[in-house]
């Protein structure tokens, strides 16, 4: 049984992400790849982030798969597309079954069984794709339909929805990332060619308890599970053993939802001297002076504390449940104790007017966040904001050819007026940082840009 796992993102195809250059390596299909070979199933991973859609076809050519297990979001979606094509075209690989897991595939089912996949994995995939694997592989007494969480046509083209899987309870049992299958190297050399820094990413909990509008729970919905402190150290004592890297991306939604766990964390790393920097994201309602504390102590040197905006009001809008003032506060508090603060801000989000777009240039100033990054708000299907506006979509796109980002709706105002509004919050926080450190030049130059992109925005109106 020859199992190949990959997924659709290339690095060279993303002009943003190029700019950026932050990428993570795959820790969904490295972590089936883990619970696969631990259960006598060797694997095969290529990592298509550097790499291009030619070699990827080169290499599934070469090993001719029984079972093809696709890694799927809403950026890898068209690709994931376009390798399905490939493989149901080839004469060579009438035997591969396609198997599609991951956020983008629960809510289109049916439209990614009838473009040319045969199995839909739904939630986590580590059980799943092992009992699958086991079917097409005649080592079990099951049959298709007695596999939890899959999807399939039946005879008649039907889909057959399964019963869901039972999320995994204990995290801790799940064996570290596959990190070996792929060239970690190249992901390093990326991060310190751009930021000087080295990184790894690691995730310590699995869902969610939050519930944002805006968010998708797709794949291991609203729930939070977390691995043991102990286990996560496991982990980076690990990668300490046999990699050189200069920091952690804890890829985690909301680190510090767990006070207990965070001082486990910061326990067990102070008793076993191992340091290693890192980064994470989380909450201002989930933060006070003692956590910070425990960040720094841990190892924190940046923590990305979400807001989405600095309107109370859209905030309200998003379901967001946090004080816009709380978030002001914890982001000043990182930065007295030492650690980087960054922050999320969405614009174009259903309700937003011009004053809470100012509002949320005034939180920018105020807050003063070390980094942000901004986005206009666009609807995942599967959310409450998607059924909120999805009777206001402006255009009726063919889903083969498009993505959830390229949908838009009507909103108080037109797209061009939230891309002129993004240039202008930027110019705007841009000018003001310049003003702090006295770089009148360049304060000048970024307040005459966002005195352009008000412009703007007035005549886009």
């Amino acid at each position: 049984m020859k199992v190949v796992l990959t997924h659709g993102y290339f690095i060279n195809e993303d002009a943003k992400e190029q700019e950026i250059m932050r990428p993570y390596i795959p820790l969904g299909i490295l972590y089936i790849s883990a619970w696969l070979q631990k259960h006598q199933y060797d694997n095969e991973i290529f990592d298509s982030t550097f790499q291009s859609f030619e070699k990827q076809k080169v290499f599934i050519l070469a090993h001719k798969p029984n079972v093809i297990g696709l890694y799927t979001n809403l950026m890898t979606k068209l690709n994931v597309l376009r390798l399905m094509q490939f493989v149901k075209n080839e004469p060579t690989l009438t035997h591969t079954k396609i198997v599609l897991g991951g956020p983008e595939v629960r809510n289109h089912v049916k439209n990614f069984l009838t473009h040319g996949a045969d199995y839909i994995v739904l939630g986590e995939g580590e059980e799943t794709m092992l009992e699958l694997v086991q079917f097409l592989d005649g080592k079990t007494n099951k049959t298709i339909n007695e596999i939890e969480g899959v999807s399939f046509l039946n005879e008649q083209q039907e889909v057959v929805q399964n019963k869901e899987r039972l999320k995994i309870k204990e995290l801790s049992d799940l064996p570290f990332p596959n990190r070996t299958k792929v060239n970690l190297q190249l992901y390093f050399d990326a991060w310190k060619q751009k930021h000087g820094t080295s990184a790894i990413s690691i995730n310590t909990m699995r869902g969610c308890p939050y519930s944002c509008n805006w968010c998708s729970r797709a794949v291991y919905g609203q729930s939070y599970r977390r691995r043991s402190a102990k286990n996560v150290v496991d982990e980076i004592e690990w990668i300490q053993s046999n990699y050189e890297v200069d920091s952690v991306w804890f890829v985690d939604d909301v680190f510090t939802v767990s006070h207990k766990w965070l001082n486990e964390f910061n326990e067990e790393l102070q008793s076993r001297n191992i340091k290693m920097p890192y980064e994470c994201i989380t909450r201002a309602d989930r933060m006070n002076e003692a956590v910070i504390l425990d960040l720094k102590s841990s190892g924190c040197f940046r923590v990305w504390i979400g807001a989405e905006s600095g309107s109370q009001k859209v905030i309200d809008l998003m379901d967001r449940r946090v004080d816009v003032n709380q978030v002001r506060e914890m982001i000043q508090l990182s930065q007295l104790h030492g650690i980087q603060a960054g922050t999320f801000i969405m614009v174009g989000y259903p309700g937003e007017t011009e004053d809470d777009i100012f509002e949320t240039v005034n939180h920018l100033k105020v807050s003063n966040p070390d980094i942000f990054t901004i986005t206009v708000a666009y609807p995942i299907k599967g959310t409450p904001l998607y059924q909120e506006v999805e009777d206001r979509f402006i255009a009726n796109l063919p889903w083969e050819t498009s993505t959830d980002r390229d949908i838009d709706f009507k909103r108080t105002y037109s797209r061009k007026y939230y891309n002129y509004a993004v240039s202008m919050i930027v110019n705007e926080v841009n000018a003001y940082k310049a003003q702090q450190k006295g770089e009148v030049l360049k304060m000048s130059k970024a307040k005459l840009k966002a005195v352009i992109q008000r412009g703007r925005m007035y005549l886009a109106r």
